[in-house]
């Protein structure tokens, strides 16, 4: 069995949606195929459970510090042709996106935050709306197919060596070929991966949940196909983007963001991270990586009812859980698990070494605790107002780093730079990262590039 489209697009998320709306709105008449190897249900991948916040400012354009960012943290490894066209392109897929049917809101991020200009963007339905709207705008195109529990199981290249389809199977396990002049992967890292994940960050990943359901749909099917032809690699393999989730929430994207305005302990009920080292959207993934790399996957929030006082601070906890309250430490520290005697001494300690001055959480107000090991930098308030509270931690994972090289056109590309003929790739399959995700730009990228990927193959479409 065989069929023939002019775009087989692998992965139904914010990168193969633009792809696939894009190039059906440059060719009408093309016929274009989008798996998705979840249900209609449980489609869109990890942009249907994401925020999706952009890294924009209040003009839509992205974040002008993000080039030297990425060039920064990345010790130079970072594409930054590739950063330059995400840069370019920015403003077009924000205006792609609302031209599309995903509704966007444009606010000023209450707290401090390293968007310069302070402003952030985001669908007002969060992933899901851009999902539930390219898909819509997809679905009313002519020739237009999403294969639901459909795998992409290998690439197939014609004698010259063009990739011109891809062997798929269905739920009944029936593999058959989908032929196609051009195939984009758009269908996620590794994050779903167990064995993968072991492989590349060591036996202690295998330990990570993935942050959504339908994460583990996730698997490097488009790493493993592409590199069998010769693709190759960019990004931090053994580096991720986790964050710290509430582990009491079965919802998607359980995290605690607002963790800078309390004291944050292990399971020795020890401080161990500098809560105030910088805005959460600064440190919420170097967080989660310290709770799973040295903290043995455990981590509780610690606050008191002046952390409730603070405006705004309930918003940026997206766990649905309550917290847990006590009206002594030493209670809390019970109905958590922990040394009474041990988290008394640690908020005594802390409590002590936080030094006079005016407590402001819309800036990096300088009031401390810099007298402790690790000190904590900014919003330093005492912890004694009772009822105490407390959220028990975890890091899950919601994106590997290593991934596909592609180039600033959307081609995927072997190591001497050359791109594979009929190849291309958008979103989370491509490596880009290394040491640090500068947040906010991982689903504006996939989009863009889904696009890209479906300007350069319109654009030489017959050829």
């Amino acid at each position: 069995m065989s069929e023939t489209y002019d775009l087989i697009v692998i992965g139904c998320g914010a990168a193969g949606l633009s792809t696939a709306v894009a190039y059906a709105e440059a060719r009408p008449d093309a016929k274009i195929a989008v798996l998705e190897r979840a249900t209609r249900k449980g489609r869109g991948g990890a942009t249907r459970w994401t925020s999706s916040w952009f890294r924009i400012t209040e003009d839509r354009q992205l974040d002008p510090a993000f080039i030297g960012k990425m060039e920064e943290v990345s010790g130079g490894k970072a594409d930054l042709d590739y950063c330059r066209m995400l840069e370019a392109e920015a403003r077009a897929t924000l205006d792609f996106l609302e031209g599309h049917g995903v509704e966007l809101i444009f606010f000023k991020q209450p707290f401090a935050n390293r968007n310069t200009g302070g402003g952030l963007g985001m669908p007002a339905q969060g992933g899901a709306g851009i999902v539930d709207g390219l898909a819509a705008r997809f679905e009313a195109s002519e020739g237009a197919d999403i294969l639901y529990e459909t795998e992409a199981v290998r690439l197939t290249q014609d004698e010259q060596g063009r990739v011109d389809g891809v062997v798929v199977r269905n739920p009944d396990r029936a593999e058959h070929v989908l032929n196609a002049p051009a195939v984009v992967i758009a269908c996620g890292g590794f994050e779903g991966n167990k064995a993968m994940l072991a492989e590349h960050l060591g036996a202690r990943g295998a330990e990570l949940d993935v942050i959504a359901p339908t994460l583990v749909n996730n698997t490097g099917d488009g790493l493993r196909m592409a590199t069998a032809l010769g693709a190759d690699t960019a990004g931090q393999f053994d580096m991720f983007h986790g964050e710290p989730v509430d582990t009491r929430s079965s919802k998607p994207d359980a995290v605690v963001y607002p963790y800078p305005f309390g004291i944050l302990v292990n399971g020795e009920a020890k401080r161990f991270f500098d809560e105030g080292q910088d805005s959460f959207d600064s440190t919420f993934e170097l967080l989660g990586y310290e709770i799973w790399k040295n903290q043995n996957q455990t981590a509780f929030l610690i606050a008191d009812q002046q952390f409730l006082a603070i405006p705004n601070v309930e918003g940026i906890n997206l766990s649905d859980q309550p917290p847990i309250e006590a009206d002594t430490i030493a209670e809390l520290a019970e109905k958590l698990g922990l040394d009474p005697a041990a988290l008394e001494a640690t908020v005594a300690e802390y409590n002590e070494a936080v030094e006079p001055g005016e407590f402001d959480p819309t800036i990096r107000d300088g009031k401390a605790a810099p007298s402790l090991t690790p000190p904590k930098s900014n919003w330093a308030q005492t912890v004694e107002q009772a009822p105490f509270l407390a959220w028990p931690l975890t890091c899950a994972i919601t994106f590997t780093f290593g991934g596909l090289r592609s180039d600033s056109r959307a081609r995927v590309v072997r190591p001497d730079g050359t791109p594979i003929p009929g190849l291309y790739a958008a979103g989370e399959v491509t490596g880009l990262y290394y040491k640090e995700y500068p947040a906010g730009t991982s689903v504006l990228r996939s989009a863009t590039f889904g696009r890209i990927a479906a300007r350069e193959i319109a654009a030489t479409a017959g050829n």
